[in-house]
């Protein structure tokens, strides 16, 4: 997936697949973030909104679920430690 730079807010890239309908972000702390089930309309929306961030927060982060799929854990601690308490 193509991701677009981006500087908003805590946003620093976002991609979409219009394919499998799939938003990804990637955030100033170095997570990456899929949403699912995203419509074109919105992605359109999203990639040429001035306040992109607010965008974000507004119509995606609290309507659709998301699923980390990169970035690093907090110095000093295992990303394990939530499974295997």
């Amino acid at each position: 997936m193509e991701m677009k730079k981006i500087n908003s807010g805590k946003l620093r890239a976002i991609g979409y697949d219009a394919r499998a309908r799939l938003l990804q972000v990637q955030l100033d702390n170095g997570d990456t973030l899929q949403y699912s089930g995203v419509g074109e309309d919105l992605w359109r929306r999203l990639s040429s909104s001035g306040a992109a961030w607010s965008f974000y927060r507004d119509n995606i982060e609290e309507e659709f679920t998301a699923k980390k799929v990169s970035g690093s854990a907090p110095a000093g601690k295992n990303p394990l430690d939530e499974l295997f308490k």
